[in-house]
This record gives C-alpha cells, sequence and structure tokens, in this order.
C-alpha cells in the first residue's frame, strides 16, 4: 500500500514539476536539469515496482532517493535564483520532502 502511494505522489510531483518547466521562460538548461531530476524520482519508483528481487527494488529507491536530492537541490537554486514562482517552488519543495521521507522509510523496511 506505501508503495501506491509512493508512486501516486511521485506521478503528482511529476507532473507539477513540468507545469512549472512549462511556465519558465529561458534557463533552458536549469529547467531541463530540474524536469529530469524530478520526473526520474517516479520512474525508478515505478520501475521498483517491477523489480526482478528484493536488491534490484532497494537499489531503484535509492536511485529514486538520490534524484530526490538532486531535485531539492535545483528546487532551493531557483527559490535564491527567484526562477519561476516562488509559491510554487516551495510547495514542490514541500512535496519533495515528503517523497523523501517516504522513500527512506520505504528503503529501511525493505532492507529489514
Amino acid at each position: 500500500m506505501k508503495e501506491n502511494k509512493l508512486q501516486e505522489l511521485s506521478l503528482t510531483f511529476s507532473v507539477e514539476i513540468i507545469r512549472l518547466c512549462k511556465s519558465i521562460k529561458g534557463h533552458i538548461s536549469l529547467v531541463n536539469q530540474l524536469e529530469w531530476s524530478a520526473t526520474s524520482v517516479g520512474a525508478n519508483i515505478h520501475e521498483a515496482n517491477y523489480a526482478h528481487s528484493r536488491a534490484d527494488f532497494v537499489a531503484k529507491l535509492q536511485i529514486a532517493l538520490k534524484e530526490c536530492f538532486e531535485t531539492e537541490y535545483w528546487l532551493k537554486l531557483f527559490q535564491k535564483t527567484e526562477i519561476g514562482n516562488a509559491e510554487i517552488e516551495e510547495e514542490l519543495q514541500s512535496i519533495c520532502g515528503s517523497l523523501r521521507r517516504m522513500l527512506i522509510a520505504s528503503i529501511n523496511t525493505a532492507k529489514r
């Protein structure tokens, strides 16, 4: 059940990131970095559900966690440089933090 919630939240997060990125004019390389890392979180979570072993499952979630940390960096950079909409970025930062915590909990559970 938790993985379903994780999948749903990561998909919603990806959609909102794409919407934010579509609204930003210029800074294409930075926008691409944010979009790639954020959508990779959900892609790796989705892929983890089709892992061929527990170790593969954990590895995919760890990649998603790494991408989550990278996404947090890009969102902070966007906020500090005032690229995009600060209110939306703050909300996305919060969702990203929730995803990070859920990933850590899922990884720890899967390792036990």
